[in-house]
């Protein structure tokens, strides 16, 4: 089988070079801890302080539990710090009532990033929310994409750099295809899907989108670009059929149009935006004080000068000053990755998350579960292994799925036994869908490398889907069969978990994938929210809501098993580097075309709002 092929190649070069890397890797944290602990410094909140979200850290969906993955960043360079859509959202909800800050800075000068849509989605939320209380939002920058515009719209003002530039042109996918590669180096492969819309598998097989595929596309896309349009518009009253044309005459081509449309408030630098921002602080500090002090505040302060707090720093405050006591828990529990079989510190894995699962079940005083899904969907087994201990979940209490950038296929698949299924707008949901994938490179490796395989077996088809020969016409047919029965499989528990028929989940069914706009209107998912909602859902559920806390079920991390992963990709670089450039190219495309084989209820694409 060419998967335990390849893992022995490399396992056996590993072998040879481990133990010097492992020490060396062990060595290398021993040392960051011990800067760490002598660099650290208190955070401190002075009054008057304006909350200051510069994107030093990367926004990610499931708390970091790979131990390596420090040393990785500060190799990597970039921001240095992860944070999770959850801690910052709470951390924004108490800034709301937090009578230190004032007021908030959007700065986006930072290294780090949103990582999807739908963290974005719901950041923008948190801030709608925050000026509810009457603050203030900043927004300064110098160039703005159109994800930053999109989040900074909430802001009372908007300010550019008079150098600067906004993209507001639109929004685009593109799917890459590996036929011509895959016909250039000889390797056949056999593909079996059920779904007209099951797009997984058309990068094997052709080179451009079927006419289904496209449909789809044009669809999701619109419907993104749609909440992009309809949210800015709203936030800086400009009609949607201006944006769009706006978009399609390519208007914002200096940062003075971006005034003229009405996008940008004033062009500004720096430095004079911070003048406003401690204008307003002193403002602030006018109407609370007596008028002789405040006059004396005023000749004190520096006109440029107002204390600030990072979000992570005010992140850390945050998470301490949250912490409830109560007996009665409200989980989180993460899906975030691809779904396999095995394991994986970097992917969701049956045993894992079943794991988290029925600790849950278990633990009396966990009254209700968050199961928040970011994932395109994997093996369709670890997806049915999955389903089954939600289902048992559901059984003794409530279980809210939260969707995040994307819950399909096999994501989908293990949100629906939920009691209720929330999703943001931009969530990419649905693609109820089955494919089989069987390559075979025996006659690539021939040709290529040199490289031939013989064979001894005890029955006809003991070496099929070895990877090294083309599926025969009977084990086609099995195949299919396999992967007929897993689609109706996957059709029914939608079926039951939604109270729809077969039929009605067919129809909508067949792989398409959908928005969560889109799929609110099929009846795939209950209605829009985040991470946040789906807590007060779930506290609600259980009957908790004046006494809960919230806890994250993050189950048991395997140091050594995802230290060795990391180091393992760090060998294959190194061993790299002595293969020929043909040859290590060759290595790297059959080898992500084999680790898809199998039957899989996955995604293969996702849009970015950037």
């Amino acid at each position: 089988y060419m998967k335990t092929f390849f893992k022995s190649f490399w396992g056996t070069l590993a072998a040879m070079v481990v133990a010097g890397i492992l020490l060396f890797a062990v060595s290398i944290i021993i040392f960051a801890g011990a800067m760490s602990s002598f660099s650290s410094t208190t955070v401190e909140l002075k009054p008057n302080s304006v909350l200051t979200l510069g994107f030093d850290e990367n926004i990610v969906d499931s708390p970091v539990t790979d131990p390596m993955a420090m040393l990785s960043m500060s190799f990597g360079g970039g921001a240095s710090k992860t944070l999770t859509i959850y801690q910052v959202i709470t951390a924004l909800e108490q800034a709301k009532t937090d009578d230190n800050i004032k007021g908030i800075y959007l700065r986006f000068d930072g290294a780090g990033s949103v990582q999807g849509n739908a963290q974005m989605e719901e950041l923008r939320a948190a801030l709608v929310d925050f000026k509810e209380s009457g603050k203030f939002i900043i927004s300064y920058t110098t160039t703005y994409s159109m994800g930053m515009y999109w989040l900074a719209s909430v802001a009372d003002k908007i300010y550019l750099n008079p150098e600067g530039a906004l993209d507001w042109s639109g929004l685009a996918s593109s799917v890459m295809f590996y036929k011509g590669l895959i016909d250039k180096l000889g390797i056949d492969v056999d593909i079996i899907r059920h779904g007209t819309y099951k797009s997984a598998v058309e990068p094997y097989m052709m080179d451009h989108m079927s006419p289904a595929n496209r449909l789809q596309m044009e669809a999701l896309t619109g419907s993104l670009w749609n909440t992009l349009l309809n949210d800015v518009s709203q936030a800086r009253g400009i009609e949607v059929d201006k944006l769009q044309q706006y978009a399609d005459e390519l208007t914002m081509v200096t940062a003075a149009d971006a005034v003229e449309c009405g996008f940008i408030d004033e062009l500004l630098y720096e430095d004079q935006v911070n003048v406003i921002i401690a204008d307003l602080i002193k403002g602030e500090e006018s109407a609370e004080a007596e008028d002789e002090k405040a006059e004396e505040s005023k000749e004190d302060i520096d006109k440029e000068k107002f204390e600030s707090i990072r979000l992570g720093d005010y992140t850390s405050l945050a998470t301490i000053s949250s912490k409830k006591i109560s007996k009665n828990k409200v989980a989180i529990i993460y899906a975030d990755g691809q779904i396999v079989d095995g394991k994986g510190a970097a992917d969701i894995t049956p045993g894992a998350m079943m794991e988290k699962l029925q600790e849950a079940r278990k633990d009396k005083n966990v009254k209700a579960v968050v199961f928040r899904i970011n994932s395109p969907g994997g093996s369709a087994l670890a997806s049915e292994e999955i389903w089954r201990e939600v289902t048992l979940l559901r059984e003794q209490k409530p279980v809210i799925v939260s969707m995040s950038c994307y819950a399909a296929s096999g994501g989908y698949y293990i949100a629906s036994p939920a009691d209720v299924i929330l999703s943001d707008r931009t969530t990419l949901t649905g693609s109820i869908g089955v494919f089989g994938v069987v390559p075979s490179v025996g006659k690539a490796l021939e040709k290529n490398l040199g490289l031939t395989v013989d064979v001894v077996k005890t029955a006809a088809h003991a070496d099929m889907g070895n990877g090294m020969r083309p599926l025969t016409s009977v084990e086609i047919a099995k195949m299919t069969e396999s992967v007929e029965d897993v689609y109706t499989t996957f059709v029914n528990h939608v079926a039951e978990g939604r109270n729809m028929t077969f039929e009605a989940v067919d129809k909508i069914g067949e792989g398409r994938v959908w928005s969560g706009v889109d799929a609110a209107n099929i009846g795939l998912v209950d209605g829009f929210g985040g991470l946040k909602d789906a807590i007060a859902l779930a506290a609600d559920r259980a009957g908790v809501v004046d006494d809960f806390r919230v806890v994250e079920i993050l189950g048991e991390q395997d140091s050594f098993t995802a230290m060795m992963q990391q180091l393992s990709a760090a060998v294959r670089v190194a061993m790299g580097k002595n293969l020929t450039d043909d040859a290590l190219t060759y290595y790297n495309a059959v080898r992500k075309i084999v680790e898809n084989s199998g039957v899989q209820a996955m995604m293969p694409y996702f849009i970015t709002i950037e």
